[in-house]
């Protein structure tokens, strides 16, 4: 009796890759998406300390600078209310941070390497890790909510919309964290890399000062980052209403793009990222 062997080459495909069995893209994104859900709840610590820096901006830089304001109606009446949009997207990058250092600490460890070469597609490995961050970031951002209270925001019904507008911006940072990655081999290469594109893009986007009708190059930077138009659908979002003479809505030369455009602008850059990333994560070493 001859026993003939199964060998790899005679499950691959035709062009010479081993194919996943049937659900199996789904399962990897399933357990990559758990991975990264029980690395939260194992390092409970990571997120309180990424919550440190949104929270006191909020409630000590935003309560004080409205006592600065003096009187009622004063130019920086309900300013930690109009920093709260800003602060709910600051405490979303950490996840971008933590799950693109986790792809630079895997590739080290020989771990991505592993995950390659196995019978997945790769694109259902970005995604899971993607979408890992997404809901790690958005639980990032439920404490900052969560306080909206103490800075004069309500709670309502919006603030589910908001959460979901949330998820989408964790999405992108997420993202962009991953292309960065698989860009980069050296994980200090990659701290330095992080931490100085991330936080321009939140100074420059309104978090911390309407953008409306500021001077020459500052505005152009302002209105040329995507980041700007998240921050401001979220604040459009919000429940409540600020001060009369405080900006809430962006003006591009007397037009104010919708919510839903800003939304899909945002979006828009989420899959872009993402397919760049996969084109990047399906290279060949």
């Amino acid at each position: 009796m001859v026993v003939r062997e199964t060998t790899a080459p005679e499950l691959a495909a035709p062009g010479g890759r081993l194919e996943a069995p049937p659900g199996q893209s789904l399962r990897v994104v399933r357990i990559l998406w758990h991975r990264e859900v029980l690395r939260l709840r194992r390092n409970w610590a990571r997120g309180v300390v990424g919550l440190i820096t949104p929270l006191m901006f909020l409630l000590i830089f935003g309560l004080g600078l409205e006592s600065a304001g003096g009187e009622p109606g004063g130019r920086l009446q309900d300013y930690a209310a109009y920093l709260l949009p800003g602060m709910f997207v600051m405490a979303m990058q950490a996840p971008a941070v933590a799950v693109g250092l986790s792809v630079v600490w895997d590739r080290q460890m020989g771990f991505l390497r592993q995950a390659l070469v196995a019978p997945v597609k790769r694109g259902s490995i970005l995604i899971g890790l993607c979408l890992g961050g997404a809901t790690t970031g958005t639980l990032y951002g439920l404490p900052v909510l969560a306080v909206g209270g103490f800075v004069g925001v309500p709670y309502d019904a919006r603030l589910l919309l908001v959460l979901a507008e949330g998820a989408l911006v964790a999405l992108t940072f997420t993202a962009l964290g991953v292309l960065a990655a698989v860009c980069i081999a050296r994980i200090e290469t990659f701290q330095i890399v992080m931490s100085t594109g991330m936080m321009p893009l939140l100074f420059f986007s309104g978090a911390f000062f309407p953008v409306n009708g500021l001077p020459g190059w500052l505005g152009t930077v302002c209105a040329l980052n995507p980041l700007t138009y998240a921050i401001d659908a979220i604040r459009r979002t919000m429940p409540g209403e600020l001060s009369p003479g405080v900006s809430t809505s962006l003006d591009l030369g007397g037009w104010t793009p919708p919510v839903l455009l800003e939304l899909a602008l945002v979006g828009w850059l989420a899959l872009t990222v993402v397919v760049i990333a996969r084109h990047r994560f399906s290279r060949p070493g």
